[in-house]
């Protein structure tokens, strides 16, 4: 059998590696793997990148630190799907969103069609409320570990199927109805599922009472025998009253001996020929038929038979059902995709979320954009006063925003939520914003925060320099980068270097659309340097004695850090707080000193002469010009050549 039809034409390691894993899964499960029926080739370039530092930085699935209240993530934030597999694709396309423009644009238009139609869409939910997790049902049928309450719970679900189709009816999107097609109700399956088990059966088949009356023959006659054994063998000992005059004979049970027909002594000349004896006592004897033992065999079989029979009847149905296992995973993939595409409309129609657009220029304009958990915990705790604010970026003009401020003044909540946004458009979300005019992004890269992996030897800020390597070997001019305070962890000169250089690599070869915050005020002179970088700060509102945070991001850099403002919110004793202050109007004033001595003393130097094509040079000067050979010199050896001319010239 060729894997062409499955994408795995000239793969072999990917092919070779699928048949390992369902060489393992059989051996260790001892399971049938009817359930797997197709195999699939991934690549992550077939969507958006987002590597396991940006899926921690920016909080998409789980907190970056425990105990949080349960709400500080993405994926807790906007997940309102109402099943199981819902909730699982909502995952999965959040950790890998499209990158196909006509993909992203079909789930746009269906979220659009559902948001319009409120009531129509609250009813679809409504149908879909209930369903379970059609896809680990399915698994635990074809392993064989699924029991009767199982196949029970998933005919309850596929009951629930019509109201579901008829509910998607109702909507025009192509997606939809394409969705609906895919729905297959199952009303066999369902059928034969509801036939087949009681309405309320035990866990374990252990004890029968599993399969329902009608389904087998054999079986409802062993269930009658069961139920009716006393009353039949009261019949036997009245008729054998009857044929024999023995008023006194009756039958019993022992554990030991079975049935048996029990004649006093004094009636022993009454008892037939047919009458086999089992034991004498001393004022009895014991007596058993033909009659009496074959129906002592069958009671005492037919809870034994009853199980077996139920089990081989059971396993049939099982069997049955993982016969369907194609139709089944379809009908599930296809409702986790509605439930999904209704829970985006759900949470974009309840917070007033926008249909972005995507456009083939990259460019990513945002307005009043906002963070989509930020706002959420704010709403929540009563407190209106998230502050949404603008983002332009493209491959030219401004494809590096510096950005500058406090700490404390949302800075890097202004980085997440750009990203978030991103991420929101592409999996087919509206997002947070009054509007949106997007690029397909092909990677999202962030360098947030301080962390250190002592584990494997990394200190806190080589952490933070592998990670920014990483960035920039990596990223792609469709890129999307984020980087808070790199180069904090080292001294001052040493960071602001590598920071300086970074943005300079980024601008030159990377090309891609950055967002850059930083306490390096020196920075923002690379705005007057490249044309792509641009200065950007979050606004700060001094009053008498402290300071507000506007939270507002706008053009140009900032004036200062406010950094001793901040210790003081922070709670620093006030003691520390009037003696940073003196420190720091002693450095600021000898630095301005330093400044004006220097402007003084150049000012007061005589202006160099002007050297022209007609100024004479020393012989030995221009000997050493003529034997260079400029082609073969380094950098380093030029600074060093033109050090050596310069003294020979003075």
């Amino acid at each position: 059998m060729s894997l062409e039809g499955f994408g795995l034409a000239g793969k072999p390691a990917a092919a070779s590696a699928a048949g390992a894993i369902l060489y393992y899964v059989r051996s260790t499960q001892r399971g049938t793997l009817d359930h797997v029926d197709r195999i699939g080739f991934y690549e992550r370039q077939n969507c958006l990148v987002l590597d396991a530092v940006t899926v921690r930085n920016l909080e998409l699935i789980e907190p970056l630190f425990a105990g949080n209240d349960a709400g500080v993530t993405l994926f807790r934030a906007i997940d309102c799907t109402v099943t199981p597999i819902g909730k699982r694709l909502l995952r999965s396309w959040m950790l890998r969103p499209s990158i196909e423009a006509a993909e992203i644009n079909s789930r746009f238009d269906a979220v659009e069609s559902l948001v319009r139609d409120t009531v129509a869409r609250e009813e679809l939910r409504r149908a879909l409320d209930g369903i379970l997790d059609l896809e680990r049902l399915l698994s635990r049928v074809t392993l064989e570990t699924a029991n009767p309450r199982d196949v029970l719970a998933l005919a309850a679900s596929l009951a629930k199927i019509p109201a579901v189709r008829s509910a998607i009816e109702k909507f025009a999107a192509e997606k939809l109805r394409s969705l609906r097609g895919l729905v297959d109700e199952l009303t066999d399956l369902r059928q034969r599922i509801d036939q087949t088990i009681v309405p309320e059966p035990p866990i374990s088949l252990n004890d029968g009472g599993v399969i329902a009356n009608g389904v087998n023959q054999e079986l409802d006659e062993l269930r009658d025998l069961s139920r009716n054994s006393k009353q039949f063998l009261a019949q036997i000992e009245q008729r054998e009253k009857q044929r024999t005059a023995i008023g006194s004979l009756k039958v019993k049970f022992n554990s030991v001996f079975g049935y048996y027909l029990e004649v006093s002594k004094a009636n022993l000349h009454l008892v037939p020929a047919d009458y086999e004896r089992k034991q004498t006592l001393v004022n009895a004897e014991r007596f058993t038929t033909p009659e009496l033992k074959e129906y002592e065999s069958k009671i005492l079989d037919a809870q034994e038979k009853i199980v077996e029979i139920e089990r081989k009847l059971f396993a049939e149905l099982r069997s049955t059902i993982a016969g369907e296992a194609r139709r089944i995973r379809q009908t599930a993939l296809a409702l986790a995709e509605v439930d999904l595409l209704a829970s985006l409309a759900h949470v974009a129609a309840l917070r007033n979320y926008c249909r972005p657009e995507f456009e083939t220029g990259g460019d990513i304009e945002i307005i009043e954009g906002r963070h989509p958990v930020i706002e959420q915990q704010e709403l929540a705790g009563g407190n209106d006063r998230f502050v949404p604010n603008d983002l332009y970026l493209n491959s030219t003009s401004h494809s590096v925003l510096v950005l500058t401020g406090p700490n404390m003044g949302g800075k890097s909540t202004y980085l997440r939520q750009v990203a978030l946004i991103v991420i929101l458009a592409q999996m087919g979300s509206f997002v947070p914003a009054r509007s949106a005019r997007l690029g397909i992004v092909d990677r999202v890269f962030t360098r947030i925060g301080a962390s250190d992996n002592l584990a494997r030897g990394r200190s806190t800020f080589m952490v933070e320099m592998t990670e920014t390597a990483a960035i920039l070997h990596t990223a792609t001019p469709k890129s999307l980068i984020l980087l808070d305070e790199v180069g904090r962890g080292t001294s001052t000169y040493d960071g602001l270097a590598i920071a300086w250089a970074a943005i300079e690599y980024i601008h030159a070869r990377t090309r891609a659309k950055t967002l850059f915050a930083t306490h390096y005020f020196e920075l923002t002179e690379l705005a007057e340097q490249l044309s792509g970088v641009k200065n950007y700060h979050v606004s700060v509102k001094e009053t008498g004695g402290g300071i507000v945070f506007l939270r507002r991001v706008e053009p140009g850099a900032a004036d200062r850090s406010y950094g001793i403002e901040v210790a003081k919110l922070a709670g620093l004793p006030n003691e520390v707080i009037e003696r940073a202050r003196e420190v720091l109007a002693e450095h600021e004033n000898a630095e301005r000193q330093l400044t004006n001595q220097l402007a003084s003393e150049e000012s007061r130097q005589p202006a160099p002469a002007q050297l022209t094509i007609f100024t004479p040079l020393s012989q030995p000067v221009l000997e050493k010009l003529r034997e260079v050979d400029l082609n073969r010199l380094t950098p380093l050896e030029a600074l060093n050549l033109l050090s050596e001319l310069k003294k020979q010239v003075d």
